[in-house]
């Protein structure tokens, strides 16, 4: 599977599994969202569980914030990151403090979804790459997986946690990790290895990184798109360099 396979995969899988996981956003309903990663979510799951939403990135987070307190599952599609500023207040004040103010009594068990970053050509409001400003949010997990197969776990493992996660996906990599600008797939034995997708429910866990390269001289750390480039530098530097994908940037695992 490519990375838009696998996060289809694991949608399916866990609304199949849990009739309280549901999807939504703008186009994300019968279109099947402008990558297709809800592709067919509506047509198997139906109309109450997979729906369109109206331009409004702000309702779209706060109706979610709403169904998680009341036991459901959400699952939101944000169009591009670069849209994701008018649900901020949202994100940072509400969903990340709920189980917090309640002293426990209510989790806002959410999951924000959005595609992030450049290299796709996609000018100033399509390219952007907000994920810090959720890295220093308590209470927020912050997810960006670099290959399929951690995509399909860890938005699996992203659904079942009780606590909001926002989950990036680098659509730089959407169809397969390239070496820079060139079409040319770098380390492609990684990449084959990591697009060996099983089509059955498994979770990735959040909070653990993932050793991509094993190296004595220095540590690379990165994550998304900025894997690949770093496996590709790996290669062709000389050195004998570790290359580390964080996945989970928060929590983040000082262990590894």
């Amino acid at each position: 599977m490519n990375m838009i396979q696998a996060l289809n995969s694991a949608l399916h899988v866990k609304m199949a599994e849990d009739p309280n996981v549901l999807s939504f956003g703008e186009d994300a309903g019968y279109f099947g969202g402008v990558f297709r990663v809800t592709d067919q979510l509506q047509q198997k799951h139906g109309l109450t569980r997979s729906f369109d939403a109206p331009i409004s990135e702000c309702g779209i987070v706060a109706a979610a914030i709403g169904m998680g307190a009341y036991g459901l599952r959400p699952v939101v599609e944000i169009q591009f990151a670069d849209y994701i500023y008018p649900a901020y207040d949202q994100i940072v004040s509400e969903a990340a403090k709920l189980r917090y103010r309640s002293a426990g009594q209510f989790t806002s068990p959410i999951v924000v979804r959005s595609p992030y970053g450049g290299g796709i050509f996609g000018g100033q409001t399509h390219s952007q790459s907000p994920e810090s400003l959720f890295t220093h949010i308590a209470g927020l997990k912050v997810v960006i997986p670099s290959n399929p197969y951690d995509a399909k776990g860890l938005l699996t493992a992203a659904i079942e946690d009780d606590d909001p996660v926002i989950f990036f996906e680098p659509k730089r990599l959407y169809n397969g990790p390239f070496d820079g600008w060139h079409q040319k797939p770098v380390s492609p034995w990684k990449a084959q290895e990591l697009a060996q997708v099983p089509t059955g429910k498994y979770v990735e866990p959040i909070g653990k990184a993932r050793i991509m390269r094993e190296g004595a001289d220095v540590t690379i750390l990165c994550y998304g798109t900025m894997v690949w480039v770093s496996l590709a530098g790996a290669e062709h530097a000389g050195v004998d360099a570790e290359v580390i994908d964080l996945r989970t940037l928060v929590p983040l695992d000082i262990e590894t």
